[in-house]
Formats: C-alpha cells, sequence, structure tokens
C-alpha cells in the first residue's frame, strides 16, 4: 500500500514538472525611459554668431562761414553734403545669462553679450562741383565710420509653447565702439583755397530691442535664433577749414554729424548649468 501511495505521488510530481516545462516563462518587463525634466531656471553661456545691417549710411556735412565773403565757399561746400558709408558686416561673440521659470510656462531672465564686427568699415570718396558766376567750385570728401564692437545688457521675457520650445521679446542697454572720420579739401578753377578734417573715436551708449525663439534640444543644451534692432545715438564732429594762400585763414566752419544704428540677425547655441529646481510641468 506505501509502495502504491509513494509511486503515485512520484508520478504526479514528474507530470507537474512536465507541465511546467511546457508553460511560456514569464520576464519582468523592459525598463521604460523617462527623459529628465527640462529645467530652464538657472545660469547660461553660449555663442552667437550672425551679421549686421547698418541703418543709417549717411554722413551729414554742414558748414557755416566765419569770414565775410565765404558764404559762397560754405555754399559750395554743402551743395551735395550727405555721404553714404554703410557698416554691414558679421558678427560674432558670447553671451552670459540667467533664467527663471515661473507659473509653469512663463520664464524672465537678464543676458549680457558682447560681438566683435568684421568688415563694420564703411568709406566713400567724392568729388562735387557747384558752379558760381565764372567760377566753378570742386570739393573732395572722404568719409570714413567704424563699428568695431557691440554688446548689449537686456531682460527678456518669455513663453514656453512646449517644454523645450521658448519665444521671448528682449530690450535693454546697447553700447559699441565706433570709429568716425571725415576730411574735406575745397578748391575753385583759380586757385585752391580750403583743407580740414575730424576724426572721433568712442563708446556710444544707447538702446536695443528686439525678439527671438529658443530650443532646449538636448538636456542642458540649447539653439536660438534672434533678433535685435540698436539705436547708438550720434555722432557729432566740428572742425574749421582752413585757407590756403591767397589768404591764409580760417574761413568755415564745418560739422560732421552721423548716426550709428541697425539691425542684427544671428544665431547662437547655449550650455545650461540647471542649478535651479526643476518646475512644475504643464499640460501641453
Amino acid at each position: 500500500m506505501n509502495k502504491s501511495i509513494l509511486a503515485t505521488a512520484a508520478l504526479a510530481a514528474s507530470a507537474a514538472t512536465a507541465l511546467a516545462a511546457d508553460l511560456p516563462s514569464l520576464k519582468a518587463p523592459p525598463p521604460v525611459y523617462v527623459p529628465p525634466p527640462v529645467i530652464w531656471t538657472g545660469f547660461y553661456v553660449g555663442l552667437n554668431a550672425g551679421y549686421n545691417f547698418s541703418n543709417n549710411n549717411n554722413n551729414l556735412v554742414t558748414s557755416a562761414p566765419l569770414l565775410p565773403g565765404a558764404g559762397i565757399f560754405t555754399w559750395a561746400l554743402s551743395a551735395n553734403a550727405v555721404l553714404p558709408a554703410q557698416n554691414n558686416g558679421f558678427i560674432g561673440g558670447g553671451q552670459a545669462g540667467y533664467n527663471w521659470q515661473f507659473a509653469r510656462n512663463f520664464l524672465v531672465g537678464v543676458e549680457a553679450d558682447i560681438q566683435g564686427v568684421a568688415a563694420s568699415g564703411g568709406s566713400k570718396t567724392a568729388l562735387t562741383a557747384a558752379p558760381f558766376a565764372a567760377t566753378v567750385f570742386f570739393t573732395a570728401y572722404d568719409a570714413r565710420r567704424n563699428l568695431d564692437y557691440l554688446g548689449t545688457v537686456r531682460g527678456r521675457v518669455g513663453f514656453l509653447f512646449t517644454p523645450t520650445l521658448l519665444i521671448y521679446g528682449t530690450g535693454g542697454l546697447a553700447y559699441g565702439g565706433i570709429r568716425n572720420d571725415l576730411g574735406l579739401f575745397q578748391f575753385s578753377t583759380t586757385a585752391p583755397f580750403g583743407v580740414g578734417a575730424s576724426s572721433s573715436s568712442d563708446t556710444l551708449v544707447g538702446w536695443t530691442a528686439g525678439g527671438g525663439l529658443e530650443w532646449m534640444f538636448w538636456p542642458n543644451w540649447s539653439a536660438k535664433v534672434e533678433y535685435l534692432y540698436y539705436d547708438l545715438g550720434r555722432v557729432t564732429n566740428a572742425f574749421a577749414l582752413i585757407r590756403v594762400p591767397p589768404g591764409i585763414g580760417l574761413y568755415a566752419a564745418t560739422q560732421s554729424a552721423d548716426r550709428f544704428n541697425g539691425n542684427i540677425v544671428r544665431a547662437g547655441i547655449n550650455y545650461h548649468f540647471n542649478w535651479g529646481a526643476a518646475p512644475i510641468l504643464a499640460s501641453y
């Protein structure tokens, strides 16, 4: 009897083992990748490159007589006194800033940047003629203007269309290093009678405004495209024309006025340090 019971138990165990071998094996599901949360809050640094299109390309020259009888000479000088001299050129530099994301999909921040301007010099050489009675007055101009570097310190206000795509407006202070030179040589059909020159180099401070798009394409990395308008104001240089023989002396006060403003279109890349806490993500 005992032998029969043991044999039956052994047979049942063997059948259970065979049945278990035929069943499909159950494996743990593969891990699901959850991307890290997008963090805009924090400091960032980056590089940019683009192109500068100058708006005002004219150097305006005006004169006033200093001596009796010099009015004719001054009139001849100002007959064609608007000289085109562009400041277009490639730009490139770097930026640094800080973002703060709040209310789920809003962002405010501050950014500072500085760029060098390549091929920024504009020059114009012209010869004008102004007939008066039996005499023709000629004026030779040489106008040069350079924008050597351009920087900004701006605030930014943006809206996140998605956790990774930001559209923003920006504005603030702009500054730039400029050079402005003008040389004149005036003479008539009878004899040369006037020469003069002015030169200035300065850092101008003005304002800027614009906007752009920024895309967080990888954790800690973003790319942006941006447009800025800037206005650094006017530069005015005053000098006197010196009359050569006959009658050596000063005969006209001349003023050169130039405005440095323009448009920047550029692209950039930023590295975000992500020192801030991850924001609560909105449902987009």
